[in-house]
């Protein structure tokens, strides 16, 4: 075979020291990339596994970009294990679909040894994330739902309630309260604002837990025509 079909369907031995430390780099580099999407990102539009699935990337990409090397007959093959994945999560929003891109590009990066592009990159794009926060997560207003609460007739309901409302809400505002059919309970209809570090699923598990509630029900308002 002529030597310049050799050099293009072979690769170069990588030592394992120098895979270890791009693996490395890019773990560190990618919890960088996770780190930036936290800090840029509203805690009620971030999916919980998406920073941690955004570290994982950019290793597996440095792995596999290590593995292809400069072989072209290795590349076609990975292309066709690679395609019989398929994934059935949708991104909710296209700005997490470019912190995906994001962390590719730096595994990448990583793994073909361009270092400086994989950390000069992070800096300018994380500059930008930043840049573009205050329009995007700064500015945005507390989320608000309607809190219904069913709890058993008879019990001091400030104090019972309201430690734990005012622990996790920036307000709230009681928009109704009565008995219901069998007069066996009370039902409340709050007005609420979730505190920011705090998510509706954490207060819907602390108040069903709570003795006397029967029921908990937190529905998110629309927001409100500009």
């Amino acid at each position: 075979m002529p030597d310049f079909l050799t050099s293009v369907f072979s690769a170069p031995a990588v030592a394992p020291q120098v895979t270890a430390m791009r693996l490395v780099a890019a773990l560190v580099l990618g919890g960088i990339v996770a780190w930036v999407y936290r800090q840029t990102r509203e805690t009620s539009d971030a999916t919980a596994s998406f920073p941690a699935t955004l570290v994982l990337l950019a290793v597996l990409i440095a792995m596999v970009t290590q593995v292809i090397g400069d072989n072209v007959a290795r590349a076609f093959s990975l292309v066709g294990a690679l395609s019989i994945v398929r994934f059935r999560t949708i991104v909710r929003d296209t700005q997490d679909t470019a912190f995906v891109i994001f962390a590719v590009a730096v595994g990448m990066a990583v793994g073909a040894g361009a270092h400086w592009v994989a950390a000069i990159g992070i800096v300018v794009v994380g500059a930008a994330c930043f840049v573009m926060r205050p329009a995007t997560v700064a500015a945005s207003p507390a989320l608000r739902f309607t809190l219904t609460l069913r709890v058993a007739l008879g019990l001091d309901l400030d104090h019972m309630l309201g430690g734990t409302l005012d622990g996790h809400l920036q307000s709230r505002h009681l928009q109704s309260i009565g008995t219901n059919r069998q007069g066996t309970s009370i039902d409340m209809e709050y007005d609420a604002a979730l505190k920011p570090d705090c998510s509706p699923d954490e207060l819907v598990k602390i108040l069903y837990r709570i003795d006397g509630v029967h029921a908990v029900e937190l529905r998110r308002r629309p927001e409100p025509e500009v």
